[in-house]
């Protein structure tokens, strides 16, 4: 390393947010990245640590080559770090922005010190790079003739889309929405993922690049899937982990009870500029909202929430609130679960932990108001309701945020007959359906998880339709610099 006693010199330092009251009124993104000096002194902590966790299994789910390009950042070689980073990441402007960061948590420094900042490091590579013009679009030379269908543009079809573009074949992207992104488009608020300024931006590069993008085209309900199998040597399902976990309470049918996706969502597409009917649109506006579910999907509705004026927000959890520090059983380089309020959690929000919801209560008009809760106790067999621990939750707006199930089993995966795992999953073998020429990545496949792990599914997809294709090895996994490093164009 440049800076063999750096982690010894340099504090960790972190990025900065807008004050509370100024950023609540927007849905703009509200960080204030490190500036070059203070990332410099970031990559120049990186130690020359002989076994980096970081971009092993417990860590980065890309597999990023993060000490070279903490180091090269720390050299000043920002381009370089600019092609390493690429080599094995698709789409670091949206991980640096969005990625809960286990790499860090992996972090050899963070055995006994504050991990290295590669999550800051990762954001500045990428956008100096566009800043400075070095992202362009890499056009493929030549072209196989072989035609590919992608079913979801979420991150796991955009990363299959754009490997499979850079090795020739031609690639058309199916979304069922009005715009694309998939998840990153309607799941992630603005504030935290800008849409126009950092997914639409390489969408388009995307578009310059070759990949063919259709909209409003619902595969499996107005598409016919069967005819996408005629028309395409291959077919890529990447629809996602789309089924919500419901919560099957009595008065579950009162009104002004949503799935936060369905919250998200809208909230989204307003900032966008779509608007909706008075009967189909869900506000928070000076009501009280109760989220149920703890984790970064009800964090995003609290957020949102706020920025629409809620009266009061309640967030609760069924599990017990983490500790401070790394419990004996967490221990490094798994991920840390320590509790850490989120940004929009800071924004103002209440809390509650252990928290097991009995049923809904509705007003005479059909609308809920409120919900009846009980306090648990967890033990080695499940939990336990505490006994007189009961009591109501006044609410006008529900938001259930319970994690997913697996993919929409109706459309799609009924027509093609595919198999499924114990957990509705597409079962694959390797990242190939049951059915000849149809493959699967992404949540669709292993279930919901994180941006990065979607990322390296669509990836990893991407090279075996590549081989199916070509009927040999792929280069897309070539260490040769051919497809692997990513090629910077020069003016």
């Amino acid at each position: 390393m440049g800076k063999v006693t750096g982690f010894k010199e340099f504090e960790r330092k972190n990025i900065s947010y807008a004050p509370v009251k100024e950023r609540i009124k927007h849905y703009d993104e509200f960080i204030t990245p490190l500036n070059k000096k203070e990332i410099v002194k970031q990559g120049a902590r990186c130690m020359d640590c002989g076994v980096p966790f970081c971009h092993s299994s417990y860590g980065c789910g890309v597999a990023n080559l993060i000490p070279r390009f903490n180091d090269l950042v720390y050299k000043g070689e920002w381009e370089a770090a600019f092609r390493t980073l690429m080599s094995t990441n698709n789409f670091p402007e949206f991980t640096g922005r969005i990625c809960p960061a286990p790499c860090e948590g992996a972090c050899v420094l963070g055995i006994n010190d504050n991990p290295v900042n590669i999550k800051s490091i990762e954001y500045a590579i990428i956008e100096k790079a566009y800043k400075k013009g070095w992202m362009k679009p890499q056009i493929p030379k030549n072209k196989t003739g072989k035609k590919v269908a992608i079913v979801g543009s979420g991150p796991a079809g955009l990363a299959a889309a754009n490997q499979l573009n850079k090795a020739g074949h031609s690639v058309s992207v199916y979304e069922r929405d009005k715009r694309i992104g998939g998840l990153l488009r309607y799941g992630i608020p603005n504030f935290k993922l800008d849409k126009k300024k950092v997914v639409q931006r390489r969408v388009n590069l995307m578009k310059e690049e070759g990949v063919e993008f259709i909209t409003n085209a619902h595969v499996g309900v107005d598409v016919s899937v069967k005819k996408l199998q005629k028309k395409y040597d291959a077919l890529i399902l990447c629809g996602g982990a789309s089924e919500p976990r419901d919560l099957p309470i009595s008065n579950r049918d009162a009104k002004n009870i949503h799935f936060a996706m369905e919250f998200l969502s809208q909230c989204n597409s307003k900032v966008e500029g779509e608007s909706f009917s008075k009967e189909d649109e869900i506000v928070a506006t000076n009501k009280r909202v109760v989220v149920i579910g703890g984790g970064d999907t009800g964090s995003d509705c609290v957020g949102n929430s706020i920025r629409q004026g809620a009266k009061s927000i309640m967030q609760i959890e069924l599990m017990p609130k983490a500790p401070p520090i790394r419990d004996a059983n967490n221990p490094w380089p798994l991920f840390p679960r320590i509790f850490k309020l989120s940004s929009s959690q800071e924004e103002g929000c209440d809390m509650d932990f252990n928290v097991l919801s009995k049923d809904f209560i509705k007003d005479a008009d059909g609308n809920v108001s409120g919900i009846n809760c009980v306090k648990i106790k967890w033990g080695e067999k499940g939990f336990d309701e505490v006994e007189g621990s009961e009591f109501v939750l006044k609410a006008d707006l529900v938001l259930l945020a319970m994690g997913f199930l697996g993919p929409q089993q109706s459309g799609l995966i009924a027509e093609l007959d595919l198999e499924s795992d114990e957990r509705s999953n597409v079962k694959t073998r390797g990242f190939a359906t049951s059915k000849e020429g149809v493959f699967a990545a992404g949540d669709m496949r292993r279930g919901q998880s994180l941006v990065v792990w979607a990322i390296n599914e669509g990836r990893e997809c991407a090279l075996e339709v590549d081989e199916y294709l070509s009927k040999k090895p792929s280069m897309l996994n070539s260490k040769d610099g051919s497809l692997y490093e990513y090629k910077v164009l020069k003016n």
